[in-house]
């Protein structure tokens, strides 16, 4: 998969700020665009679904998928795997995702995305997750781990039909807490769009500059270390919840859908909804 196909269209200038040359393996070269396309739809004689379609260029990749949910047994569970344990400067990504003909899945990561520690240029990665068909997707990726120093754009696109529900979730994580690392990156860029039947249901954006920003300040996080942003597109017959859940929720103004961002302190204590 060439460079081109791979790297967003609309880099802002807050990531091409750092756009420069790299002293190791440059951009494009052999291991730095990692690229993953895959299609399932239900298969009624198995009566589950399978991935009907595989493409892959290491160092993105997944294996079969499984079928463990004794409560959803037709649920296909994928795990996308990576051999170079994260992102390293230079490296473009892209995950290109489609469910067909009532499929149901859920896909996550093997860990949490690493961002390594960048003295030149910057990564990027694009996902794009288009749903048609009466399908459903939870496309869960563990949390975002920006190193010091690091610079990442990342771009998400959620495209579904009317009869089709996709739940995608994304974490930020203040950094190698362990290593003494808090907040200590460069930029941490992530684009979310959604769109049901081609007509755009919102934009989100979370840019977080921490040497730049005071981030502690910030309403989004007041005085928490973790960003979960949460996106849910549905019919919409299916989008009633009980009031003290609504409470939590921000609801899209044209309707078939639900944003929320939960904010979490480091060790495990509660998390508080915006």
């Amino acid at each position: 998969m060439n460079l081109k196909h791979c790297t967003p269209s609309d880099l802002p200038q807050e990531i091409l700020q750092y756009d420069g040359d790299i002293a190791q393996m440059g951009v494009g070269k052999s291991g730095k665009i990692g690229f993953l396309e895959l299609e399932l739809q239900n298969d009624s004689d198995k009566q589950k679904t399978i991935i009907t379609k595989k493409q892959t260029q290491v160092p993105l990749y997944v294996q079969k998928a499984l079928h463990y949910d004794l409560d959803y047994p037709s649920m296909a569970h994928v795990f996308i795997l990576s051999p170079s344990g994260g992102i390293l400067q230079g490296d473009r990504y892209r995950m290109d995702v489609e469910l067909r003909n009532n499929a149901i899945s859920h896909i996550t990561t093997q860990g949490a995305t690493r961002i390594y520690k960048m003295e030149s240029n910057y990564a990027t990665h694009m996902v794009t997750l288009n749903l048609k068909d009466n399908s459903y997707l939870e496309f869960i990726p563990e949390q975002i781990i920006p190193y010091k120093n690091s610079r990442f754009y990342q771009k998400t696109n959620l495209q579904i039909d009317d009869s089709s529900t996709v739940v995608y979730s994304e974490t930020i994580v203040p950094g190698r807490i362990a290593m003494g690392e808090m907040f200590d990156f460069d930029l941490c860029y992530l684009k979310t769009e959604g769109k049901i039947n081609d007509r755009v249901q919102f934009r989100d954006s979370s840019l977080l500059s921490p040497k730049i920003q005071k981030i502690q300040s910030l309403a989004m996080f007041d005085d928490k270390t973790i960003l979960t942003s949460v996106y849910i597109l549905t019919k919409k017959h299916v989008t009633k919840v009980n009031d003290m859940i609504n409470e939590l929720f921000s609801h899209l103004p044209l309707g078939p859908g639900l944003i929320n961002s939960p904010l979490g302190l480091l060790g495990g204590s509660p998390i508080a909804g915006c």
